[in-house]
């Protein structure tokens, strides 16, 4: 099989890896401390890559993107992630600022969407709640009208990254009588300073404080902060959905994470050699080498943006197996690090892996567990009913 670019692509590849290889090492190797993110590195790297124009590049052209398409993206991410280049963070070019640039009033882009695009503004998502993870149409974080506010009840959970957070995207229940729970729920922006709005971390199993509980009580909001129409919001939650797993197949990390475990295990002495040279081991690579380059190749054959608003399912396919990797390819990094794997961050290879494998097992629940995702599939691509 041949896997080919066009000539433009071929010079937009050129011109990617080498910006990427050109980004400042102090941010490619800084921006991850014993484990946990440094805020003021990644604002730093997601500002180089706004002067550059490349924050944003799937954003229309009057909001500072270029209008990618899907294969100018995927080469794009591909050199960021392959250079160890902090990828814009989701939240903001990926999730809110789409929905914004579509949804959004007039006055809501010009106050928001450049500060968001270079990271001025650090956006949480505040989606998931206790008992409505899977199945938000359940939230029940409440926004009732009072005069020009909204006032909002309610906790958030999960919220990753969220003690850095200036503001948070927020589903809310505005309709609590509509005769579908969809129908019933808002897309709110909120400012995380608000008095009553309080940020509780929660410590994972890799011994990170990644994400965070957040409880609202009696805060105001003024009501220009609605994003569309009021109880539309679950149409603005899916058309963001879409976007989130379309880039949730990060084929180029999975594809350095697994280069650089098999340096290492050509690195590790075994009886027979090394540890690469074990049969099983091998073959393990040699599936996992061939796994990746199908996902890449679905990637290459997916339109994952939405369509009229609309997310493709077969955005959920990407999802689902880039998912999957992952976690495929992280288990391999820890057995190829065996017991040194034991040392947490170290600064030595082998004490990242098993840190990052119990840190991705998120990556199946997260954007839509692989559950919801078969689900869509089933239905939205093969048309099955249940």
């Amino acid at each position: 099989m041949q896997r080919t670019l066009r000539d433009e692509d071929k010079a937009l590849q050129r011109e990617l890896r080498a910006f990427a290889e050109s980004f400042p090492d102090h941010i490619k190797t800084g921006y991850i401390a014993d484990g946990e993110v440094v805020p003021e590195l990644l604002r730093e790297g997601q500002r180089i890559l706004d002067d550059a124009d490349l924050a944003a590049p799937h954003w229309p052209t009057e909001w500072g993107g270029r209008g990618w398409d899907e294969l100018q993206l995927h080469i794009y991410r591909s050199e960021l992630q392959r250079a160890g280049v902090p990828m814009p963070l989701a939240f903001n070019t990926s999730m809110v600022g789409p929905v914004i640039a579509a949804f959004g009033s007039q006055e809501l882009k010009e106050r928001f969407l450049p500060k968001t695009k270079s990271c001025e503004i650090w956006w949480s998502q505040g989606f998931s709640e206790p008992d409505a993870g899977s199945d938000l149409a359940s939230l029940r974080t409440t926004a009732v009208r009072e005069g020009d506010e909204y006032v909002v009840n309610g906790q958030k959970t999960w919220t990753t990254l969220g003690q850095f957070g200036d503001w948070i995207f927020t589903l809310v229940r505005t309709d609590p009588s509509a005769d579908k729970p969809q129908k019933g729920i808002s897309f709110l922006l909120i400012d995380m300073s608000s008095p009553g709005l309080t940020v509780r971390p929660i410590k994972l199993i890799d011994g990170r404080h990644e994400v965070n509980e957040v409880f609202f009580d009696d805060v105001r909001v003024p009501a220009d902060q609605l994003v569309g129409e009021e109880n539309r919001g679950w149409d603005y939650a899916k058309f963001l959905l879409g976007n989130e797993r379309t880039s949730a197949a990060p084929v180029g990390s999975i594809k350095a994470a697994l280069a650089a475990a098999k340096e290492h295990a050509k690195a590790t002495r075994s009886p027979h050699g090394t540890a690469l040279d074990e049969p099983l081991l091998a073959a393990r690579f040699a599936q996992l080498e061939a796994e990746v380059m199908a996902l890449e190749l679905t990637v290459l054959r997916v339109a994952g943006d939405s369509r009229d608003g609309r997310p493709d399912p077969a955005s959920s396919i990407l999802k689902l197996r880039g998912s999957q990797l992952q976690q495929d390819v992280y288990e391999l990094m820890v057995d190829v690090a065996g017991v040194d794997a034991l040392t947490w961050y170290t600064g030595e290879w082998s004490s990242e892996t098993l840190p990052r494998y119990l840190n991705y097992r998120k990556a199946s629940i997260y954007s839509g567990s692989n559950e919801v995702q078969r689900n869509i599939i089933s239905g939205g691509i093969l048309g099955l009913k249940g």
